[in-house]
């Protein structure tokens, strides 16, 4: 397992591993033969920034049981997807902002990320794994009530796309079983989600097979898999924490 992750240091940005409480910095492409150097650096001297820039966030809907269960719905014939826009993204730890157009209800959704890892098109389940880089925790930020808000066409674009409603980090884990992992949410440190990836209805593999003959996926793409039970509002001055079994956690407040 390695968890890759991208930081400043005197004005510089470098990217590297993390390895207890050290970064072994490497040199070049992070997704293409990245070069490992002699140098490493103490993780708390480092400010850590988003370890990958994504020419597309794609999130999943619908692909948990428990969720659907709660919800009377049943597996879908195929992956639910929709785009969320890349502006809406922020770096680690920046607040989460109210759209001053919007003053209803503001979703956590913690989940499991797919990091693409090369240029992925047309590619079969099996072959999958081979264009994944590694796997991010996600808390895909949503205006729940504007989704419904127009009963001619659900708006969930636009509901997940404000600005800084897009959140995911600390680092890239590879060489790791996504379909093993626990996925915990917590609104001020209480347990609001905790479940597996186990549940999941369409794995990461099927889901980058589906996706990639849809489109072209790119090296730092990010696909959001799905939340499942237990996501619900957060109110302003909350700090909510999404944490992952070997990926690490992001955190960061609704004002």
């Amino acid at each position: 397992m390695s968890n890759w992750i991208k930081f400043t240091h005197n004005n510089s940005e470098s990217f590297g591993i993390v390895s207890g409480n050290e970064v072994m910095i490497y040199e070049g492409d992070m997704f293409d033969s990245p070069h490992k150097t002699e140098k490493k650096l103490d993780i708390r001297d480092v400010v850590l920034v988003n370890p990958c820039s994504p020419t597309k966030m794609i999130a999943l809907w619908n692909n948990y049981q428990s969720l659907a269960d709660d919800k009377g719905l049943s597996k879908p014939k195929n992956p639910l997807y929709l785009n969320k826009a890349i502006s809406s993204i922020i770096e680690q730890g920046e607040n989460i902002i109210r759209p001053k157009s919007y003053e209803e209800s503001i979703f956590f959704e913690g989940e499991l990320g797919i990091v693409i890892g090369k240029k992925c098109k047309d590619v079969s389940v099996d072959e999958a794994s081979r264009y994944i880089f590694g796997y991010t925790c996600i808390n895909d930020v949503t205006a729940m009530d504007l989704v419904k808000q127009d009963p001619s066409f659900d708006q969930w674009t636009r509901s997940k796309s404000y600005d800084t409603f897009g959140i995911f980090g600390p680092c890239i884990a590879s060489d790791i079983n996504p379909m093993s992992l626990k996925v915990t949410t917590t609104v001020d440190g209480l347990v609001k989600q905790d479940y597996k990836t186990s549940d999941m209805f369409f794995n990461v593999f099927e889901i980058v097979s589906f996706l990639s003959h849809d489109m072209t996926l790119n090296p730092g793409d990010i696909i959001a898999c799905g939340t499942n039970s237990g996501l619900g509002p957060m109110k302003s001055g909350q700090s909510v924490t999404v944490s992952i079994s070997s990926i690490g956690e992001v955190t960061n407040k609704l004002i």
